[in-house]
């Protein structure tokens, strides 16, 4: 029964049933749909298209901020949502409404007819057919999977950005970082500027040849511009001058880089001033990514028991070394121990996940949650196959961090290893969804 639904549920409802969710990596059916819709995606306004591997949609989230303070509107494309499907679509700088999403849905599904094309594609070709029809200054455009194949390389950007490379979606993208890196470089156009976060040699090798055969002019992290925290300020040494900055808004030392990319793409992209981008960097706002939460059922029971509760999406190892690092400095504040509460889902990396959190000897309680996600108890192997001590909790995500904080002394915790799962804990918090 679909009654109690609103219009935009019913859409998306009858959008997933004609077109489910699956990956076939092609631009083919991405091509056709927007020639048909009168190929939007060339009369939006000038956008930022953002690839990466971890990092990206802070990224994006920082440039979102910055360009709002400098006067700018801004569409927005992301991918996943973590509540609200709406969340994928910002107009202007605010979440596409119900009925505007619904005829959105309804408009496409006409012109597509019965026609092949996968959900992400629907939903993309969707996005950019509003944002040539809503005006703004800027259309900031992050890539679902890989890059040269993704449904949103379709665009031609005024400026590319690919934050770091690492092992994910290996059974898409290839088994090795070169593999991978190709794919995200396939973002790179003809005279269009990238800029690029920091890489490991082998991936930064694959990107730069990828700039060199079209003819992207680059501008690389750590060789042509660089960012890094100095007593609580974020100091970017760009060829010409060294910017100091506030500490970015989102928690964590990997913060750092994506602040200093994202700095980086906005002085590369012209139009946001030094003022703009402090303030952007101030009031940044991307929920999941190490998280405080203080609100909902959750953040209530953890600040009655005196700890500290976090929530991330990570959920490959690259992510893992980037939280168990934020985990860390938490930990040596106060000498307090950590506890991880983690679902994955399951054709993750779950043991090179939990790894990187090995020397912490954090306790983990696995959990799982609705969807393709893997069962506690096969993360709870995973994580002794790490070393850690590890528990499963059937019973939900209040039992699971009830089981957490019976701890003495009151442990920091940290909820990770799945956006889905990051999403169902927001879901019980709605003064945290984004807005």
């Amino acid at each position: 029964m679909t009654d109690h639904l609103g219009p935009h549920d019913k859409a998306l409802e009858r959008l997933r049933a004609l077109h489910p969710i699956v990956i076939d990596l092609s631009l083919d059916r991405m091509a056709r749909l927007c020639a048909d819709l009168g190929n939007p995606q060339n009369r939006m306004p000038p956008a930022i298209h953002v690839a990466g591997t971890n990092g990206k949609g802070s990224t994006l989230a920082y440039l979102r901020a910055m360009a709002n303070a400098a006067g700018l509107t801004t569409h927005a494309f992301t991918s996943p949502h973590l509540v609200r499907f709406n969340e994928r679509i910002r107009l202007a700088g605010t979440l596409i409404g119900d009925q505007a999403l619904a005829d959105l849905i309804a408009r496409v599904e006409t012109i597509n007819g019965p026609q092949s094309i996968t959900f992400f594609e629907f939903v993309a070709a969707a996005a950019f057919l509003a944002f040539a029809e809503s005006p703004a200054d800027l259309a900031l455009i992050e890539v679902g999977l890989g890059g040269a194949l993704d449904a949103t390389n379709v665009i031609v950007p005024r400026l590319s950005v690919i934050a770091p490379v690492d092992m994910d979606h290996r059974e898409y993208l290839g088994d090795t970082i070169a593999k991978i890196a190709a794919e995200k470089a396939g973002i790179l156009k003809p005279g269009v500027p990238g800029v690029i976060g920091r890489q490991n040699g082998e991936a930064l090798d694959v990107i730069e040849a990828r700039a060199e055969a079209v003819g992207a002019p680059l501008t690389v992290m750590g060789r042509d511009f660089d960012a890094w925290g100095e007593n609580g300020r974020l100091l970017v040494q760009m060829s010409d001058r060294l910017l100091d900055l506030p500490a970015p808004a989102l928690a964590g030392h990997h913060q750092f880089d994506n602040a200093g990319l994202a700095v980086a793409a906005a002085l590369t992209l012209g139009g946001i001033d030094d003022d703009a981008i402090a303030t952007g960097l101030r009031t940044t706002v991307w929920p999941a990514r190490f998280q405080r939460l203080t609100a909902g059922v959750l953040g209530a029971k953890a600040s009655a028991a005196g700890a500290d509760l976090w929530l991330d999406g990570g959920h490959n190892p690259h992510a893992g070394i980037a939280l168990a690092r934020a985990a860390g400095d938490l930990m040596a504040r106060d000498g307090r121990p950590l506890t991880l509460i983690v679902g994955m889902l399951a054709n993750k990396d779950q043991e090179g996940f939990l790894r990187a959190f090995a020397e912490l000897k954090p306790k983990v309680i696995a959990v799982s949650f609705a969807g393709n996600a893997a069962p506690a108890y096969q993360i709870a192997e995973a994580a002794m196959s790490a070393g850690l001590e590890a528990r499963t909790c059937e019973d939900g995500l209040e039992t699971a961090l009830d089981l957490a904080l019976a701890e003495s002394p009151a442990p920091h915790v940290l909820i990770a290893g799945s956006l889905h799962l990051a999403g169902e804990v927001l879901g019980m918090a709605p003064e945290t969804w984004p807005k």
